[in-house]
């Protein structure tokens, strides 16, 4: 018992700690390919709480599904 309380005490403390660090992704990794643009160019951080935090162009490109017509405003 001693023994798998060894190996299984670690795994425990290690899953509770990657679950604890890591965020939901609510973004799709099919945009960032699509578009060859950073989840910060749409976001207005790179980690949102709310699963979207956009900026007028994540906005315009929720909308639009294209960035071609969604320009970056200086």
């Amino acid at each position: 018992m001693m023994r798998k309380l060894r190996f299984i005490a670690p795994l425990i403390i290690f899953v509770a700690a990657l679950a604890a660090t890591t965020t939901l992704s609510y973004g799709k990794a099919e945009y960032t390919k699509k578009e060859k643009k950073p989840c910060k160019y749409c976001h207005t951080s790179a980690a949102p709480k709310d699963g979207k935090d956009l900026n007028a162009v994540g906005k315009c490109y929720d909308e639009k599904k294209s960035l071609a017509d969604c320009a970056e405003k200086k």
